[in-house]
């Protein structure tokens, strides 16, 4: 028959990536870049093209469960809606809360707030996406009247100066990134500007990086806009007719930026820099400012999102070509969730719960028995109030907040504590779902049918092109079917996702008439074969405007009462908590390259694994120092709400005084590296979006009587290990170990957890009590099925060899000779760690390719693909072509 094509869009970042899948006889998956799709064109990042591996069904919950014993959906489904309708008739409906994704699709969310707030009638309903993007919610609806992001992705392309401030584009929305570096290739005339406490892989890209003190971004742009009232760059007529508020905001800028070397000082900057930053944005006509998790993530991110836009205002570089402030999101389908109001202080269709009018019109719109009528608790708080006991039953979708939520020892105190807990979603185990007294197997990606929408307003088809796994329902039916059961029978009649997407639409043009910024009633009468067939397109979408709306805002007119944007005095903050002499230095989190948010999906890939294979704290070399941690060590980072450990990476692309560690790692993949337990849980006062850039912690060196690594084709406990993390391997499982106590018998104990009390292997080992050193492989039918790998310090041989001996069907006699050594015999190449996700290119190997005369990263693509698919490992690329050219030169 030949493969099945089906497009639909990447379950990832906020990019909103177009994917085409092939499906073959056999029912393999492979994935590729839809060409067609305005988002990508094309492109793929690292995480993207190895969806195909992620479909294992090994981690999916495939069966309702409670009380963990499998039933019947009906008996699942009833003990949801009688749980929750106990705790509604004991104790009123704020007793309950669900707390969503933008995991979930657009039809999914709409269906769950429709419950919650009109039903229900409570707004006990936020969302993970209240940890990324909610302040840049906060900070649109201050200035513009209405949560929009006013331009698209193709103002990258066709600016000539863009700012990307506290945003990691190459590794967080690399194929973005990818497209800005194309324009500045074909237009070298774009200048790029990195603003970040970090020097990321985004910097290598860049003409100016300005590594700013953390948390001091409202006091650079606050001088910049001083700067440009100073230097006649503000724009009069369109301040004049478009806009309230300059003089005052001018004032309150005075007051903490008065000039360029209290700006440098402040920031923590060279005067000379910010002197030419703030020259190149006056002198630039067409500038697109890009921020992301660095501003939004802090106790003042809502401030630091105003103080952007106040000079995108003040110089009317909004809603045109090539201009404008623009919030990028980090997951898929963010955006989606504030159209139909997933935050606790939103209604659907961008309409006010404060506004007594919205809340009429909605209910009368849904023909609800109520309407919330007052915010509910946001994140951090919800899960405080269940800690407290005032919400005693919850229902989490798509979303594991026992890893992701800052203080998450707090979030596990708190569902353990619960009366009632509800978890819906495709994963079995997670740190979230063993609190679960109901667990509801929800569909996967490939599995789900609905629109999400990317950060450029773009809606686009998730289309299903796989079988439902097991007993699996999509969200929007386990939803509906508990609603059902709690007597909204006629409110939840829906047949499919092209029916809740119609009434989305029809909500969202309802009493509109041009007032608000969210309409969609150009497609509220869709077909169920055009939905089917809909084309990714820009909201607003209506009869006059059938084919969406790429920038918004370019005639001035905005959506305050009175159509003018409004300035916003900002008068900076420091972070909420300082450090100190107990908590000396400011933690940062964020992501790695090739995974995505708690390694559900990407930790099922072994390339996504092999780039980091365990959690890691960046250090500055004069804060390591003092502390005797050395490249390797371990080390543990300790705060007033938890401790995490990881891996020490030396280096000096963090500041002084500061850390970085990545988010991803929970109690599924390692012993301790679940950072956000460590992280602060201060909020912003106007968006209560969580401060995970600057926790004040400390750095406690751990001390190990041995270190270790495990390879093995089984999943195996490390009982004996104080410190383990693993990752997926290709056809095997990689482990890195630490432990306090040493063993009386190294053969004893390796053999008690490789054998499995199974004696009709081949065992080879190597020990020196005196040195502590032990290694010993296990090998059955001539295949490696396992070796370990013990010493006194962190410096044990390379993995990368050993790992590519898994994939033999024997092994020859030098080979088997080369495996305790951790050598590879003459004739056989070390690959080293992996560099290029995308076609498995290791460090050793470009090395090598760069001495034989591969002097750019355009010939090292030529000759090993490296780089040529999503650009991702570009930057690493660069700087091994660097590093190999200073050698030579020493040589």
């Amino acid at each position: 028959m030949g493969a099945i094509e089906r497009r639909t869009t990447c379950p990832y970042c906020g990019v909103g990536c177009g994917v085409i899948a092939s499906v073959a006889d056999n029912g393999s998956v492979a994935v590729r870049g839809d060409p067609d799709h305005p988002a990508n064109l094309g492109r793929l990042c690292s995480k993207g093209s190895a969806l195909a591996d992620t479909l294992d069904l090994s981690s999916r919950l495939l069966q309702p469960e409670v009380g963990g014993k499998h039933v019947s959906w009906n008996h699942a489904l009833d003990a949801v809606a009688l749980g929750f309708q106990r705790v509604i008739d004991q104790h009123g409906p704020n007793a309950v809360a669900f707390y969503v994704s933008g995991q979930l699709l657009t039809e999914d969310y709409y269906v769950a707030n429709k419950l919650m707030k009109g039903f229900i009638g409570s707004a006990n309903i936020d969302t993970n996406s209240r940890l990324c993007m909610a302040s840049a919610v906060a900070g649109h609806k201050r200035a513009f009247g209405s949560d929009t992001v006013p331009g698209c992705y193709e103002d990258f392309e066709r600016a000539k100066l863009v700012v990307l401030v506290g945003s990691n584009t190459a590794w967080c929305h690399p194929v973005l990134y990818q497209r800005l570096l194309q324009a500045k290739k074909d237009h070298p005339d774009l200048s790029i500007v990195v603003i970040d406490p970090r020097r990321t892989a985004t910097v290598e890209g860049a003409d100016l990086h300005l590594p700013i003190r953390p948390g001091a971004d409202a006091a650079l742009f606050n001088g910049l806009l001083v700067y440009l009232s100073a230097h006649d760059e503000v724009n009069p007529q369109f301040v004049e007719r478009h806009t309230d508020g300059l003089e005052d905001a001018l004032e309150a800028a005075h007051a903490s930026s008065p000039d360029i070397a209290t700006v440098g000082e402040r920031c923590g900057l060279a005067a000379a820099d910010v002197a030419r930053f703030y020259e190149l944005f006056a002198r630039t006509e067409r500038v697109v400012t890009v921020f992301s998790q660095g501003v939004n993530q802090s106790s003042s991110g809502t401030d630091k999102v105003n103080s952007i836009v106040n000079c995108h205002l003040a110089t009317g570089r909004i809603g045109r070509p090539g201009m404008g402030p623009f919030s990028v999101t980090g997951q898929p389908n963010a955006m989606g969730g504030r159209e139909v109001g997933g935050l606790a202080n939103q209604l659907a269709a961008h309409l006010e719960l404060d506004y007594p009018g919205h809340r009429a019109l909605v209910k009368d719109f849904w023909k609800a028995p109520t309407i919330a009528s007052e915010p509910g608790l946001k994140a951090v708080d919800l899960f405080r109030a269940v800690e407290a006991g005032t919400i005693k039953a919850l229902w989490i979708m798509a979303t594991n907040p026992a890893v992701s939520v800052p203080d998450a020892g707090q979030v596990h105190r708190a569902l353990a504590r619960c009366e009632f807990v509800v978890v819906s979603d495709c994963v079995r185990h997670t740190d979230t779902a063993k609190y679960g007294h109901v667990l509801l197997p929800a569909s996967a990606w490939g599995e789900k049918e609905g629109t999400v929408t990317n950060s450029e307003r773009r809606i686009s088809r998730q289309r299903a092109f796989m079988p439902p796994s097991g007993e699996v329902r999509p969200d929007w039916w386990i939803i509906t079917e508990v609603a059902r059961r709690m007597g909204f029978e006629n409110a939840f009649a829906y047949q499919s996702a092209a029916e809740i997407f119609r009434e989305h639409a029809a909500l969202s043009g309802h009493a509109n008439e041009g007032t608000r910024d969210f309409d969609l009633s150009g497609l509220a009468a869709l077909s169920d074969a055009e939905y089917a067939d809909l084309v990714p397109l820009q909201w607003p979408v209506t009869r006059e405007r059938p084919h969406g709306t790429a920038r918004l805002f370019g005639d001035g007119n905005f959506y305050t009462p009175d159509s003018r944007a409004r300035f916003i005095p900002i008068a900076p903050r420091e972070p909420a908590h300082a450090t100190s002499c107990d908590y000396p230095l400011a933690l940062n989190t964020g992501r790695v390259r090739d995974h995505w948010h708690t390694l559900t999906r990407t930790g099922l890939s072994a390339r996504l694994s092999a780039h980091f294979v365990e959690p890691y704290i960046e250090v500055h070399p004069d804060d390591a120092a003092p502390l005797g941690l050395v490249d390797g060590s371990l080390a543990r980072a300790e705060s007033r709400w938890g401790t995490a450990a990881g891996r020490v990476r030396v280096t000096d692309s963090v500041r002084r005084g500061t850390l970085f560690a990545p988010m991803h790692w929970s109690d599924q993949f390692s012993s301790a590296g679940a950072i956000d337990r460590v992280v602060n849980p201060a909020t912003d006062p106007v968006s209560g979006e969580p401060e995970f850039k600057h926790t004040p912690v400390r750095l406690v060196p751990m001390k190990a009587a041995w270190h270790g690594f495990l390879l093995s084709r089984r999943q195996l406990p490390q009982h004996n290990a104080s410190y383990w993390a693993c990752a997926r391997g290709q056809g095997l499982w990689r482990y890195e170990l630490a432990g306090n106590d040493l063993p009386k018998d190294w053969a004893t104990a390796a053999r008690a957890v490789l054998c499995a009390q199974d004696d009709k292997v081949e065992w080879i080992e190597y020990f020196d009590n005196a040195a502590r050193r032990y290694r010993a492989a296990r090998l059955t039918r001539g295949k490696l099925e396992s070796c370990i790998f013990i010493g006194p310090s962190p410096q044990l041989p390379p993995r990368d060899w050993l790992v590519s001996l898994f994939g033999l069907e024997s092994l020859d006699a030098a080979t088997r000779a080369g495996i305790l050594a951790g050598v590879p015999p003459k004739g056989q190449k070390e690959m080293g760690r992996q560099v290029c996700a995308c076609f498995g290119v290791g460090e050793a190997t470009i090395c090598d390719a760069i001495r034989a005369g591969c002097g750019s990263v355009e010939a090292l693509g030529a000759r090993l693909k490296a780089g040529t698919n999503c650009g991702s490992c570009v930057p690493e690329l660069k700087v091994l072509l660097a590093q190999q050219g200073q050698q030579q030169q020493i040589a």
